[in-house]
């Protein structure tokens, strides 16, 4: 007997479409075929369209986040910092639209600066923000740092360069972008230190 409920074959099946075509490639209909139901089968597990792609997201944000705790790490926040940046570039470069649609397309359940920031809602943020944090109780970098503008400022920083990477406006192989991104990515973590 299978532990694959009719919920799981559906997750997977708009999951492999998200993944491959975007959020506009997601319909129930092709939901259900891919899944060998009815379009309002669906419905039993996922009140709308919106509700399943947020669910998709929602289990990628666990995932990625059990992936980074899974790991060993070093203590150091700096350091923490840099292998934060390689893998979340990593993600984006081996996951394009599952990327795109989970931190920077328009979404109804997407979180909010500053309010859901704040209240530690966003699960890959506040590992940025923790880092942040050590790295101020390490003394390695300002006191008076506000973690939660800087985790903003470090999201900010890479996200806008994957979009532009993703929007192919910029121009160089992926080994050169990595590269780009761990160098500004270095110069954001200088600007942190303590003088």
């Amino acid at each position: 007997m299978s532990d694959v409920t009719t919920k799981d074959r559906i997750t997977a099946a708009a999951t492999y479409l998200l993944t491959e075509h975007g959020a506009a490639g997601v319909s129930m209909r092709k939901v259900a075929a891919a899944v060998g139901i009815t379009p309002m089968a669906i419905y039993q597990y996922f009140g709308d369209r919106e509700t399943l792609l947020n669910a998709i997201a929602d289990a990628a944000f666990v995932e990625l986040v059990r992936r980074w705790e899974s790991a060993e790490r070093p203590s150091s926040a700096d350091e923490l910092l840099r292998e934060m940046l390689i893998d979340h570039v990593d993600f984006a470069l081996e996951h394009p639209r599952l990327y795109d649609y989970m931190f920077t397309e328009r979404r109804d359940q997407a979180r909010k600066f500053p309010a859901d920031f704040r209240a530690r809602k966003s699960p890959t943020l506040n590992l940025v923000a923790d880092a942040i944090t050590a790295g101020v109780e390490q003394e390695l970098f300002r006191a008076d740092t506000d973690i939660w503008e800087t985790s903003l400022m470090f999201a900010a920083l890479l996200h806008g360069l994957i979009q532009l990477h993703h929007g192919d406006r910029i121009g160089m192989p992926e080994a050169a972008f990595r590269s780009l991104c761990l160098r500004l990515g270095e110069r954001m973590i200088n600007e942190l230190r303590r003088q």
